[in-house]
């Protein structure tokens, strides 16, 4: 495998142990990234390692600091916080087992690929992968990667296992802060049943290669077309895009809820428009 692991160790499940290694399941998409160029003289801004009353230091002489009180110090070799002894480092040791929907959306955070590490863990690997299948369970454990301890899910995926790393409790905003201005009513049935059916209008399998990111597109666009005007400004009038303040009645809600229908019934049909069969015309003595 060409790419290098992230984290190399074992997963852990009573007194049976798995040798495995962890990949990255994802990676950055295409980007547009920009310099801060000082304007008189076109150039890039760089940024130095500076402390006040010396000037620039040299990057040898930078060490890791926690600051237990306001102006004072303690600091830490690399090596130290390397050698922090913790269980995890070395060893996903599964503790629970849930069903996959107890876990809310918002815990996970970033997922991974797992292999088993050589031949001899294959089949402790396949077997834990295919009783998590057959029970429809995820397991959970912890795992330090990085400088720092993550709380982890593992289930199957494919011929291997996903590990994906969730956010503690305290990392997560409370969403009641934010829906509890929103009223609890029951909407109007006729609104529920076109708002259904359009859904079920849009309703398709997902295929993650018919989505791309346009704002990168347009940005790209937006260079290009900089480049050529040789520093012309340029701006876009982006009025008819901005959305519309004001509150809307039931019947608004109903008219645009029926224009969405026909507009995602009309939108098929304008792609693959249907072949009318030959209109059979009567002669006219027939018809009189």
């Amino acid at each position: 495998m060409a790419a290098r692991a992230y984290w190399q160790g074992q997963i852990r499940l009573a007194l049976v142990s798995i040798p495995v290694e962890i990949y990255s399941a994802t990676k950055s998409g295409a980007q547009i990234s920009f310099k801060q160029i000082h304007e008189p003289t076109g150039k890039p801004i760089h940024y130095d390692k500076v402390v006040t009353g010396v000037g620039p230091v040299d990057p040898d002489e930078i060490m890791k600091g926690f600051e237990y009180e306001k102006g004072s110090y303690v600091l830490l070799e690399q090596d130290e916080i390397d050698a922090v002894k913790l269980e995890s480092k070395k060893t996903l040791e599964l503790t629970q087992f849930v069903d996959a929907s107890e876990i809310d959306v918002l815990y996970y955070e970033k997922p991974y690929f797992v292999v088993p590490a050589d031949d001899l863990a294959e089949e402790a690997f396949i077997v834990l992968r295919e009783a998590l299948r057959r029970t429809k369970k995820v397991g959970l454990g912890q795992l330090a990667m990085r400088g720092r301890e993550y709380v982890v899910s593992l289930k199957p995926c494919g011929r291997g296992m996903v590990l994906e790393t969730l956010r503690y409790a305290d990392e997560v905003n409370k969403a009641q802060g934010y829906f509890r201005d929103i009223p609890d009513d029951k909407p109007d049935d006729d609104l529920m049943e076109l708002a259904e059916a359009l859904i079920a209008k849009k309703t398709a399998a997902f295929h993650p290669q018919d989505f791309h990111d346009r704002y990168v597109d347009a940005l790209r666009d937006l260079v290009e077309r900089k480049r050529k005007s040789k520093g012309g400004k340029i701006i876009e009038d982006a009025s008819d895009d901005a959305p519309k303040k004001g509150g809307s009645n039931v019947v608004d809600l109903m008219a645009a809820l029926k224009k969405s229908m026909g507009a995602a019934e009309a939108k098929p049909a304008a792609k693959a428009p249907a072949k009318k069969a030959p209109v059979k015309r009567t002669p006219a003595k027939k018809r009189a």
